[in-house]
């Protein structure tokens, strides 16, 4: 097909971009139509006409992503090359393959979008502040994905858009057309490769569109501290809209990171990617990206709420005629999701940067064996050996082949993601948290009085809001606090809105003193053997403030 036979749907010079993907492609046939920044209307229709999509009761895009439902974290490679082998932190997280396995993948993905009848572009930014912002670049050919990354991604203004130029980072998404396996270094149909050295991303085998959102995580979090000495946390963070107090969550999928920074009396920054610069915290995204299991307007309003036309909702049920959906219903997966603009919200603080350094460091775990307290304050020390082990139990959905609840270690609570040995990260987050004085707490909003086998109960999220309610308006620094044996946590004896009874785990444990004890010691078990492959570069401080058995 000529040149002269696609239609290139985009008033903000398409030519350029339409030759540089043609190009990129080789784009001589197939290819009839190609969408850039497409406004959600036009993506919503199209995206009617893709397999099992419809529009909820309340104008959101309903999309399935096909087998996967969650993230394949074995099949995520970076290519081993010159520019960055070096520096990246190679092992189970990061597995290399080589440039010739890149150019195979890269080709097998250009051989099935150029056959498409459309392809969207996604011309957007990762990083709200201007001076260190990336410019990204999507290629693909559902237009379920365009628009997720439409709302992930920091939509550009008509005369940024106009002036974009070549982008920084481009995202080749395939995913629906399956590697070859039996390619070098390949072990399965899929593959997540990144290519610092040709600053690319494919993707094959997987139409999870998680992988766009966090492969460009993986790239702020090798670009950010190599190139501009910035810290890249997985995290969200608000602001108090009073004090302009900043609060920055860590925590992995599940563990509240995204529900308890929608705050109605707080400005949201983000709730999941963020990066700590000497100028104060800015957020990577434009969008959010909420989990929907036994979502409720009663629970998590602002959420609920975000959830109309624009909005993606991921491998959810609805009922077929009204298309109303049930939030409740996992029989899909317990990984149902909803992507969305950060405007959405509407405590977002727009734009997304704050120009102050937090003041209170939250680590969130979610604990299925029922052993950490709701709350504890932490002292230096005891962040740093937090952060490197980054415990929660794994929550069902997130990942391929994860049922239940599972004990997990996941260093910088973002393991999946991290480009660098994660003592580069706790080192500049120990060093920024010394500079600008903030507090640090753990917080378990996972189970109490039990473990999840032994039929315990999570923490009421009002309870966990109280929490944090205390936390920010100064009180809880100001309480008495006891001893938690083992893992010597100091845990508050009363925190407002909350049962005392809740706050010590040794005291409400509802099978016995023994049993307690005995859960206690299998945990501390697991955090000490797990930090072993830290010991050599952690200091004799941070070791000591790990659990003592």
């Amino acid at each position: 097909m000529s040149p002269s036979k696609v239609k290139v749907t985009s008033s903000l010079d398409p030519a350029s971009v339409e030759s540089k993907i043609r190009e990129e492609l080789d784009l001589s046939t197939g290819v009839t139509t190609i969408r850039r920044n497409a406004p959600p209307a036009i993506l919503h229709e199209d995206a009617l006409n893709e397999s099992k999509t419809a529009i909820s009761s309340t104008g959101a895009l309903i999309a399935y992503s096909g087998e996967k439902t969650g993230r394949s974290p074995r099949d995520k490679r970076i290519v081993e090359e010159s520019t960055s082998k070096d520096n990246i932190w190679w092992g189970p997280v990061n597995k290399p393959c080589s440039e010739k396995t890149w150019a195979i993948n890269r080709e097998r993905a250009a051989d099935y979008l150029r056959t498409r009848d459309h392809l969207y572009i996604v011309d957007a930014f990762a990083g709200w502040d201007p001076k260190y912002r990336i410019k990204v670049r999507v290629v693909c050919a559902r237009a379920y994905h365009a628009l997720f990354m439409t709302n992930m991604l920091i939509r550009p203004t008509k005369e940024e858009l106009e002036n974009f130029g070549e982008p920084d980072f481009t995202v080749w998404n395939a995913g629906q057309f399956p590697a070859n396996k039996n390619t070098e270094d390949m072990t399965s149909k899929t593959t997540v490769e990144i290519n610092f050295k040709a600053m690319e991303m494919i993707i094959l085998g997987t139409e999870y569109a998680g992988e766009m959102k966090k492969g460009i995580f993986t790239v702020m979090f090798y670009l950010m501290p190599v190139h501009h000495n910035i810290l890249t946390l997985h995290s969200s963070a608000n602001q108090g809209i009073r004090d302009g107090d900043v609060t920055l969550f860590f925590g992995l999928s599940g563990t509240g990171k995204t529900t308890l920074s929608a705050d109605p009396h707080r400005l949201l920054i983000g709730d999941d990617e963020h990066c700590w610069s000497d100028n104060g915290v800015f957020n990577i995204e434009g969008g959010c990206y909420a989990k929907c299991i036994d979502l409720s307007a009663e629970k998590e309003p602002e959420i609920f709420n975000a959830i109309k036309f624009g909005s993606v909702l991921e491998n959810i049920v609805y009922d077929p005629i009204s298309r109303v959906v049930d939030y409740e219903d996992k029989s899909i997966t317990e990984n149902t999701r909803c992507a969305y603009p950060i405007e959405y919200i509407p405590s977002a603080k727009i734009p997304c940067f704050a120009d102050a350094h937090p003041k209170n460091i939250i680590l969130l775990t979610c604990d299925a064996s029922g052993v950490l307290p709701p709350i504890s304050k932490l002292t230096p020390e005891q962040v740093m050996y937090h952060f490197i082990s980054g415990y929660t139990s794994k929550m069902a959905g997130t990942e391929q082949g994860v049922t239940e609840p599972e004990p997990t270690f996941s260093s910088c609570f973002g393991q999946p993601f991290l480009a660098l040995h994660p003592i580069k990260y706790a080192t500049m987050l120990a060093q920024k948290m010394s500079q600008h004085n903030a507090d640090a707490w753990l917080i378990n909003t996972g189970w109490t009085g039990a473990s999840y086998v032994s039929g315990g109960k999570r923490c009421p999220l009002k309870y966990t809001r109280a929490i944090l309610d205390s936390i920010h308006d100064g009180t809880l620094a100001q309480e008495q606090y006891e001893t938690l044996p083992v893992f010597n946590l100091q845990v508050p004896t009363h925190v407002c809105d909350v049962p005392s009874e809740l706050l010590n785990p040794m005291k409400n444990w509802s099978q016995g003193e023994a049993k307690y004890n005995s859960a206690v010691s299998n945990l501390a078990s697991l955090f000490v053997e797990n930090f072993h492959t830290y010991e050599d570069k952690a200091t004799p401080e941070v070791l000591s403030a790990g659990p003592q058995i």
